[in-house]
């Protein structure tokens, strides 16, 4: 059995820190969203993302207006969307969802094909501009938002949708003649087509997220588009390592290029390491990850220190007034975290995912939801970020929407996803990341039980974790980086279980009470 998620319908978070932002992103967020996305907002950049699809239906006359990755946000709204559909079942997020999906439906072609900027603005460009067209890069959103409706409705409309769409990639690319023998500008749709196979069992979607992983970085493939040579020569940080094709996966030592296609890439290969079971990808995704983590990261969890280029530059140039760190990033680092958790329970992966969520991912949106930062520099002087240029992506304070939007969506599907962050499952061992104060059911060899953690985690120290089930199945609980003295107890007896990559080894029974506390000093004081 392999490890995986427990299933974020079985995961509800309930936590002192969290409950406020998540509430707020239910009841409010998701629908102010919405409204942005149909140009409904007084104060916010336009959109157009849904009137682009409704013009591709033929619903409604006009222009593709915005980024040629426009739809991708539609997509993100749709995953956000479903997953607040777990804390409240709105008939009003129904009905918009249902609204959304039914326009999709229309707006897709005969053949499968899917993108708005194309069908509009490029229909004779269709798969010639791989480099920057991000058409499988909003395919890549768009399946997984089909996978998180399907996940909490049971509604499959928008993975048929989709399940088309991937069929029509399938024809087009591929190594067997007449196909195009290359991979996406900007990745996402890798870990897509994974989390459609772990939905499915459909093999299909596997072989399709193994081909663009193992293919990357090999020539021509989209290297000698006109498109792609243009902007490499006009600008150097477009050049092959800004989309990671310089070299294949295993032959990359350092994290380069654009920081948010470097954290989905990773993130859908771990998804393939994990499934073929390879420790040779296994081991070039750990050096990409002490790379990353050692040296390119900044204490917030923030990575991509350059604004030109949103990307990586050399190790330790982690300046704080003008680096980038996008929200997006943080996002994709998280996400990846969790990937490696499942290939390798080590805690040094749970302290990053961590450090990001609470840090570099929350500072991108305001505590009324409805205010983002797109670029989070660790230091902001806004009298000199009117004036430098290369200050220019920095806004000094959150705004309502932006042109390029991929963030406010982005970070409203995590907080509503967050769930999906706290836990792994290996069988019957169970790995708790974070403190995070929840309740989860979910099945072991010998039936149903369910974990509920009430924590003050990291503020206070403070978690308990209380078990019902039947024995047999083993928990671990994360020792976190920042704990100076970590102690756990049994129904109030003290224990000192094995300790295994900074996880203590536990062997519950029903009705067990696990009190953790990180011995770390507060205001003078030690928790114990």
């Amino acid at each position: 059995m392999g490890a995986k998620e427990i299933g974020i319908r079985q995961i509800h978070v309930d936590d002192g820190f969290w409950n406020k932002r998540i509430r707020n992103a239910v009841e409010k967020v998701v629908p102010y969203q919405w409204r942005v996305l149909n140009d409904r907002e007084p104060g916010a950049e336009p959109s157009h993302a849904i009137r682009n699809f409704k013009i591709a239906a033929g619903m409604e006359e006009g222009e593709f207006y915005g980024y040629q990755f426009q739809d991708s946000d539609v997509a993100k709204w749709i995953e956000a969307a479903s997953y607040s559909l777990i804390y409240e079942d709105s008939p009003e997020i129904r009905a918009a969802l249902d609204e959304a999906i039914g326009i999709i439906e229309k707006a897709q072609q005969a053949d499968g094909y899917l993108d708005t900027h194309y069908i509009l603005k490029k229909p004779d460009r269709k798969w010639k501009e791989i480099a920057h067209g991000h058409e499988l890069y909003c395919t890549g959103h768009m399946l997984e938002a089909a996978v998180a409706y399907r996940a909490v409705t049971g509604d499959d409309r928008l993975l048929r949708v989709m399940e088309k769409n991937v069929e029509l990639i399938r024809s087009v690319f591929g190594s067997e003649e007449g196909k195009l023998d290359s991979y996406p500008g900007h990745e996402e749709i890798e870990l897509a087509l994974m989390k459609a196979y772990h939905a499915t069992g459909e093999k299909k979607y596997l072989e399709l997220a193994d081909y663009f992983v193992e293919n990357r970085g090999t020539r021509p493939a989209f290297l000698e588009e006109e498109r792609f040579l243009e902007l490499s020569r006009e600008n150097r940080w477009l050049e092959a390592d800004y989309h990671q094709a310089h070299a294949r996966i295993r032959d990359q030592k350092t994290a380069e290029g654009h920081a948010v296609r470097a954290m989905y890439f990773y993130t859908g290969a771990a998804d393939v390491a994990l499934e073929k079971q390879d420790p040779t990808l296994k081991a070039a995704l750990d050096t990409l990850w002490d790379n990353v983590t050692g040296k390119r990261m900044y204490l917030t969890g923030g990575v991509g220190s350059q604004g030109e280029g949103e990307r990586f530059t050399i190790d330790y140039d982690l300046p704080n007034d003008t680096c980038y760190t996008e929200t997006c990033a943080a996002i994709g680092l998280a996400m990846w975290a969790l990937r490696m958790l499942k290939l390798d329970p080590d805690a040094k992966y749970a302290d990053v995912m961590e450090r990001a969520l609470y840090n570099n991912v929350l500072s991108g949106i305001s505590e009324d939801g409805e205010h983002y930062f797109y670029v989070n520099p660790l230091m902001l002087k806004p009298d000199v970020a009117r004036y430098r240029k290369d200050h220019e992506s920095v806004e000094p304070e959150r705004v309502k929407w932006f042109g390029c939007a991929c963030c406010p969506p982005n970070v409203i599907r995590t907080l509503c996803g967050l769930g999906g962050y706290v836990y792994t499952q290996d069988g019957d061992a169970v790995y708790q990341h974070l403190y995070v104060g929840n309740k989860a059911q979910f099945f072991t060899s010998q039936g149903e039980a369910s974990l509920s953690c009430e924590s003050s985690m990291p503020w206070e120290g403070n978690a308990s974790v209380t078990y019902h089930g039947p024995s047999g199945m083993t928990l671990y609980l994360r020792v976190p980086s920042y704990a100076e003295n970590f102690s756990v107890k049994r129904n109030g007896e003290p224990l000192k279980p094995e300790k295994e990559k900074g996880y203590v080894r536990l062997t519950p029974q029903d009705g067990d009470v696990f009190t953790v506390h990180d011995g770390t000093l507060r205001n003078g004081s030690c928790k114990v």
